[in-house]
């Protein structure tokens, strides 16, 4: 019997226990999808992280008083996670938060405008440290507490925190490949099952890490990689990939000055300039660089925004450039050799740069035409007006005539220069023959004929005189002549219509007049057709034209109709004169006279 009791006991203990370990909870956190929402959602959409590392103090805030798990008041003493702290999801939570938040504070570092210095590396690499601590810390508790998606999604996150900072350290070019690799690895996989929204992030997040990988293997040597590739992938965006570009603008710095110690002069217009200055070396290789990027075989493929860009980080290195000589020539003292020579130099950075506006604007002139022609789409795509074109013309107009000054401002020009200046005005001819154009074109939409016609014939003899002009040169730019015969005919189109349609609204405005009149009452009653919106509220028919049409709105009637109105009685006008009105003297007051009352004046 007390054998029996004994077995049952073991019976219920062992229920217990079992029952015990079917009741220890599995969590489940999509780590990827919750570190990106998080990431979009509070500043790393616009790379801001010091928002980013602001809410997650917040968040962990949060985390911290919901759970009841504070540190108390007094003395601080750190209360540590642990498996069997571990009862609900957001313990889990804390220690992603708390390493998002170290990682969030290096890249903050990373992100400083002249870069970290040397105390601020530093501090930089102790926080992805502390980044890969509680990464590890997190892989760990999720392989206790966690289900098996999110233990490897969590040997993935900390995977690339592992990297991140061995390749923060520019050490161990090896092992900071074999993570990235290991968390590529998982992302692949995981890729491949779920929803949809988890796929595409997995594929993104892979996309990311692609870089690191490729750039470490050629850190190792293992890859052929070029330079120019590299800056290519440097034009991908995410979170993933900034410590990339970082060292990226590092390594190309770096090629800069190597390849700046070599130059010693700058080219110009048959011109040669010694360049001194290591800075303004540096500057003027940046910008070649990028010029070559643009002008390459490549330009055609590249969008216009990005075109933009490249042009936005010339004209930024043309000014660094230009700020460098400046300061040279501050502190050339009377040295007249060393002073010419930054004078041209400083002359021939300004006319390259005043040669990348024109092409700038030209491109802005590009863009703004592909769209006069559009119509307007269900997307509300804004259709550009002739007024932004004629804006476009001026700018380019006072480009040429500012570039045309400077390289005319020496006193012994070579030969390249005059062509240049040549060059100068002729562009400028067309300019304002285009811009002639699009303003004859908004004279047209304003209903202006004759304003416009002329407009359009002045253009034409422009166009055809820099048509003539340009035949006349030694190698003339064939898609120039093109586009100036494509202008003179499509000025002398528009002047025959801007023509026709002007006798034709001549030929009608006797019959408007007389239409006019005839619908002239003194009581203001007319026809029903011709009633304006305040006279007919009751009725439902459309006082406004299509907008398309010159139609003017029938709101209000102006001038407002004739009213009858009455006049005073001739008779009050007549009896005025006739009327006899009483004296007034005994009420007007009367002077005194004698010495006394001179005193009490």
């Amino acid at each position: 019997m007390a054998k029996k009791d004994e077995a049952t006991v073991m019976e219920v203990d062992g229920d217990k226990s079992a029952a015990g370990e079917q009741i220890i909870p599995k969590f489940s956190i999509n780590v990827l999808q919750l570190v990106k929402s998080a990431q979009m959602q509070h500043g790393l959409r616009h790379r801001d992280y010091t928002r980013y590392r602001r809410y997650c103090t917040a968040r962990l805030r949060r985390l911290y008083k919901s759970l009841k798990f504070t540190h108390g008041r007094g003395k601080y003493s750190r209360k540590t996670i642990t498996e069997s702290t571990i009862t609900d999801v957001r313990f889990l939570h804390i220690v992603l938060y708390m390493a998002e938040r170290a990682w969030s504070h290096a890249m903050e570092k990373k992100q400083l405008p002249d870069g970290p210095n040397a105390r601020q590396r530093i501090h930089l690499l102790g926080r992805l440290r502390k980044a890969v601590k509680w990464a590890t810390l997190f892989a760990q508790l999720c392989a206790a507490k966690g289900d098996s998606r999110t233990s490897l999604e969590a040997e993935a996150y900390a995977s690339y925190m592992k990297g991140s900072l061995l390749f923060e350290q520019d050490q161990n070019w090896q092992s900071a490949l074999m993570n990235f690799k290991n968390a590529r690895a998982v992302y692949e996989e995981l890729g491949k099952y779920g929803n949809i929204e988890n796929q595409v992030l997995c594929r993104e997040r892979v996309e990311e890490l692609e870089p690191s990988i490729r750039y470490c293997l050629h850190k190792v040597g293992e890859s052929n990689l070029q330079t120019s590739e590299l800056m290519d992938i440097g034009e991908l965006e995410g979170p993933a990939l900034d410590l990339f570009k970082s060292k990226l603008e590092a390594v190309m710095a770096e090629a800069r000055s190597q390849q700046a110690a070599s130059m010693t002069e700058f080219y110009w217009l048959g011109h040669r300039f010694p360049v001194n200055n290591a800075k303004t070396r540096v500057s003027i290789l940046k910008a070649q660089e990028l010029e070559k990027d643009l002008h390459g075989s490549a330009s055609d493929s590249l969008p216009a925004e990005k075109k933009l860009a490249m042009f936005d980080k010339i004209f930024s290195a043309y000014h660094d450039a230009r700020s460098c000589i400046r300061n040279d020539l501050a502190t050339a003292g009377n040295a007249e050799n060393v002073k010419d020579d930054l004078n041209g130099l400083d002359k021939a950075v300004s006319a390259v740069l005043g040669q990348r506006t024109i092409e700038r604007n030209q491109l802005l002139v590009a863009i703004a035409k592909s769209k006069f022609t559009k119509q307007r789409d269900d997307k509300g795509d804004k259709v550009t007006k002739p007024e932004e074109l004629v804006r476009l013309y001026d700018l380019l107009i006072q480009n040429t005539s500012d570039l045309s000054d400077l390289v005319s401002s020496g006193r012994d020009r070579n030969p390249e220069e005059v062509t240049l200046v040549e060059e100068c005005v002729i562009k400028g001819t067309v300019f304002r023959a285009e811009r002639c154009f699009y303003l004859a074109k908004s004279y047209s939409s304003a209903g202006k004929r004759a304003e416009a016609y002329l407009l359009f014939c002045y253009a034409r003899s422009l166009a055809d005189t820099a048509l003539e002009k340009l035949q006349m040169t030694s190698n003339p730019d064939q898609a120039l002549i093109k586009d100036l015969k494509v202008l003179s005919n499509n000025c002398r189109s528009n002047s025959c219509i801007e023509h026709a349609a002007g006798i034709m609204e001549e030929e009608k405005i006797p019959e408007k007049l007389s239409k006019r009149v005839s619908t002239i009452s003194l009581t203001g009653q007319e026809k029903k057709e011709d009633k304006v919106l305040l006279e007919m509220l009751d009725v439902y028919e459309s006082a406004v034209g299509d907008h398309n049409s010159k139609v003017v709105p029938r709101i209000e009637r102006f001038p407002p109709p004739f009213q009858a109105a009455p006049c005073n009685p001739i008779v009050l006008d007549i009896a005025y004169s006739s009327i006899e009105f009483p004296s007034l003297e005994n009420r007007m007051k009367k002077d005194k006279k004698g010495i006394f009352s001179r005193l009490w004046r």
